[in-house]
């Protein structure tokens, strides 16, 4: 059964609030909730582009009697411009720069983008590249964001078999969370086997050891009776 990318959802919502639909115009749909998009311009020209994604990426105001007076969504890990809730891993290496309250110069907020937001901000990015290199003579080819696929999310389709080998950092890094490794044995394991699988067990013991001075383990022993 195929799975489809869900948006994410506003904070206290079932469903996105502010979703886009074939109602909106494209400046609407582009700042509205939703899965992962590609603006279409309005322009052909790649200034003129500039200016429309920036338009897209100003973070929404609250406003009274129509005069913008405060930032909507300047909230931790809300979207600055649609709302989104969103938590960034620190590995992600789809997580978006800050943002700034000005898109390209400004001080920096505390919010941050949605996948979507940051989808658009990549391909804003991608733009103003393209138009430096094509000040300078050179070729840039235009930046296309694509929806996450869920399968990528998915732990067990990260490992493609058993794991047959370790390296000697996977094998501190294990030790020191608690496991014991120990290297395969035969029906008849010789001497030089003994001795290597030995040394493999006691170096594993050693560094679980110094994982537990580390981070202080308390030893408490019980007080014999008078």
């Amino acid at each position: 059964m195929s799975m489809s990318f869900q948006p994410p959802s506003l904070i206290g919502a079932t469903t996105p609030s502010v979703k886009s639909s074939a109602f909106m115009d494209r400046f609407e749909a582009a700042r509205a909730a939703g899965s992962v998009m590609t603006y279409e311009y309005k322009s052909v020209k790649p200034k003129k582009q500039l200016k429309e994604i920036i338009k897209v990426l100003m973070p929404e105001n609250k406003t009274f009697v129509k005069i913008p007076y405060k930032f909507k969504y300047n909230i931790k890990d809300r979207c600055v411009i649609c709302g989104t809730h969103k938590v960034w891993e620190a590995s992600d290496n789809l997580r978006p720069p800050l943002p700034l309250h000005k898109v390209r110069k400004g001080y920096p907020m505390r919010g941050t983008y949605c996948e979507k937001h940051a989808a658009i901000h990549r391909q804003y990015e991608m733009l103003e590249q393209q138009i430096l290199a094509e000040e300078h003579g050179l070729s840039f080819s235009a930046y296309v964001p694509k929806a996450p696929s869920v399968s990528s999310f998915n732990p067990l389709n990260m490992v493609t078999g058993p794991m047959t080998t370790l390296k000697e950092s996977d094998i501190a890094s294990l030790s020191g969370v608690g496991w014991i490794i120990k290297p395969p044995t035969g029906e008849i394991e010789s001497s030089e086997e003994e001795l290597f699988r030995l040394l493999v067990e006691s170096d594993a013991i050693n560094k679980r050891v110094k994982v537990l001075l580390t981070e202080g383990a308390k030893v408490t022993t019980k007080e014999s009776d008078a």
